[in-house]
């Protein structure tokens, strides 16, 4: 089943749904893995499962670090909160 691109593709629509419905740049860099691992699996790569999931977790881990990097916060920054959300 985990060899069918079909399937990794459907897996990284999931997972973007997930990154819309709890954003925290978590489930972004699994649906990025996944999408680029059904693409590669689309054009014809056809590897072990084993390779595959360590395709998928290299690419998941350099996306997640990459966004991470680019929309994390920035060194020295820190998140002050203004107002609680139990106050209203």
């Amino acid at each position: 089943m985990l060899s069918l691109w079909w399937v990794w593709l459907a897996a990284a629509v999931v997972l973007g749904i997930l990154e819309i419905l709890a954003p925290s740049y978590i489930f972004v860099g699994f649906a990025i893995g996944a999408a680029v691992t059904g693409g590669l699996m689309w054009l014809g790569m056809t590897l072990a499962l084993p390779w595959t999931l360590l395709v998928f977790a290299l690419v998941s881990l350099a996306a997640w670090l990459t966004l991470r990097q680019l929309l994390g916060i920035r060194k020295g920054q820190v998140k002050v909160w203004d107002r609680d959300i139990n106050e209203d």
